[in-house]
């Protein structure tokens, strides 16, 4: 296990619908996460915070909101925790909405070609996330990171992190999902994605998804944990801008 943890800030709601993700990366210190991470014996060093634009609240434009932004967000990200895992550190990034999966996981993505291993992604949420420009109801970015990392999107979010596609679907196991848009729906089985859906866990329970959702992973598999914290049941994260019930508590 690498006991040597990056945190890195990125303080962004470029990609949602509801402001206020911005602010994560704070509440997360102020909650005193580092701390935390250093009393299970880990070895943490804060970065700080990216920067990148600010959030200039327009409507969707060919059907993304906010594109150039984000795509300049997810560079920004993309090398940052390539840089960190070419140093031989974990890192733990601290948002921010979830569009900024596309520059994280792509890194992620890199650094396993670099080095040889396979990749395996826990993607932990209430929505699949795999909307397309044609698909999306709302424009939002941060309903479209695993259909951009499979290369489904724009130029110029795909292409981040240097391979189209940065992943296959088959790499990714979704877990706790239950609000998928109807045409996204279509889409998610026509790309085979593994999903444990809330239906699965209520019937079969979370430690059977789990266990099903790590098979085959090997010493020569990099895990990587995409959590959206629309994942918990509202009761207990009500902090969100995209509430569903019915989530893990």
């Amino acid at each position: 296990m690498n006991k040597k943890i990056s945190l890195i800030g990125a303080p962004t709601d470029i990609g949602a619908g509801t402001r206020g993700a911005s602010m994560g990366p704070e509440a997360l210190r102020v909650a005193n996460i580092a701390q935390v991470l250093t009393g299970h014996g880990l070895e943490v060093l804060d970065r700080g915070n990216l920067t990148g634009p600010s959030n200039p609240w327009q409507p969707p434009v060919d059907g993304y909101r906010h594109l150039p932004e984000a795509v300049t967000w997810n560079q920004t990200l993309h090398d940052a925790v390539y840089a960190e895992l070419q140093e031989g550190r974990l890192p733990i990034v601290l948002g921010g909405d979830h569009c900024l999966g596309i520059g994280s996981i792509s890194a992620v993505a890199r650094h396993c070609r670099d080095v040889g291993k396979k990749l395996r992604i826990l993607w932990l949420d209430a929505h699949a996330d795999f909307n397309t420009n044609t698909l999306t109801p709302s424009g939002n970015i941060h309903g479209m990171p695993v259909a951009c990392l499979c290369g489904h999107g724009p130029q110029e979010l795909i292409e981040i992190g240097g391979k189209v596609p940065a992943i296959s679907p088959k790499w990714i196991r979704q877990i706790g999902i239950r609000s998928v848009d109807e045409g996204e729906k279509r889409f998610v089985h026509e790309q085979d994605l593994e999903v444990f859906d809330m239906r699965y866990i209520d019937e079969m329970g979370m430690r059977a998804a789990m266990e099903l959702a790590l098979a085959l992973i090997d010493a020569n598999t990099h895990l990587h944990v995409s959590f959206d914290v629309d994942f918990l049941d509202p009761e207990i994260a009500p902090g969100v801008g995209t509430t569903v019930r019915g989530g893990p508590t």
